[in-house]
């Protein structure tokens, strides 16, 4: 079991009208992703409101600010319990058996075209042997052809924009990702949280985009940016792609400090715990439950 502690701290400037902020910066509650404890801080007095979606465990925080400034401090212990499987044994799974709640992922979306992207696919993709290897592949890929370069992308960088231009953050990565593998009719989907493991040079911590493929019965990890332990990503949210699950959406006028993240393992006495590794074997998080 890999136990992980968080902190993030938001800073914002709200203008004379006030400002209304929709978060998605809680830790998903799972079968496989444990919350030990968490504590939100928010420096006014105002009463957030809390509501999680039945199908993704996606938890969102909806927070109404005063003129002047917002802090926000939100800090959680979660224990993560991790599938491993053998890559060799995972098998694709045909659409006419996919779950219901599966099939909105093999869809094209707004950042993820993945209908702009089917001769490519099918061509460098579609004959390779289906299963674990071939979504192994497509990771490999876009790991290969883009180079992660900050303040490359913005808000409107689509999957195609990555694809043609070979430059891009952690989101565009998973983007192009997800578009690939749909492409070739496997359920991708974003995922949000922090990273963990990203080497210095990279700058100091951040929240974090990575993909899940679902094969045989469950979501399985991957992160095409190659900068992350995997074992060490706790979830925030899933969806689609970048936006159904952004970390802060804003109405009004607000002007933002750069998010001060902290992401840590840590571990006991008891040896229950472990310190995230990489390692070879398929990993999932989400079984569907």
């Amino acid at each position: 079991m890999i136990r992980m502690q968080l902190q993030l701290d938001l800073n914002y400037g709200i203008d004379a009208y006030g400002a209304d902020f929709l978060f998605n910066i809680h830790a998903a509650k799972t079968r496989n992703q444990r919350l030990v404890m968490e504590q939100l801080i928010i420096s006014q007095p105002s009463e957030p409101q809390m509501w999680t979606e039945s199908t993704t465990n996606n938890r969102f925080m909806r927070l109404h600010a005063e003129p002047g400034q917002l802090l926000v401090t939100y800090t959680a212990t979660v224990d993560l319990l991790h599938h491993f499987g053998d890559t060799w044994l995972i098998n694709e799974v045909p659409v006419r058996e996919l779950p219901f709640d599966v099939v909105g992922y093999l869809y094209p979306s707004r950042y993820c075209q993945s209908d702009r992207l089917l001769r490519f696919a099918a061509n460098e993709f579609g004959q390779m042997e289906m299963g674990y290897s071939r979504v192994q592949a497509i990771c490999d890929w876009v790991q290969r052809h883009v180079t992660f370069t900050s303040n490359t992308s913005n808000s409107t960088t689509s999957a195609l924009d990555t694809f043609s231009e070979r430059v891009g953050i952690c989101r565009d990565f998973a983007h192009l990702m997800i578009a690939l593998c749909r492409a070739i009719n496997l359920p991708a989907r974003f995922v949000t949280g922090t990273d963990y493991g990203c080497p210095i040079g990279y700058g100091p911590p951040d929240f974090h985009a990575y993909v899940e493929v679902y094969l045989a019965d469950r979501w399985y990890i991957f992160d095409p940016s190659g900068l992350t332990i995997p074992m060490g990503l706790v979830r925030f949210g899933t969806g689609r792609d970048a936006a159904d699950v952004a970390f802060a959406t804003i109405f009004g006028g607000v002007t933002s400090a750069q998010p001060v993240i902290r992401a840590s393992a840590i571990t006991d006495s008891t040896n229950v715990t472990e310190m995230p590794y990489f390692q070879q074997r398929a990993l999932s998080t989400d079984n569907g439950c």
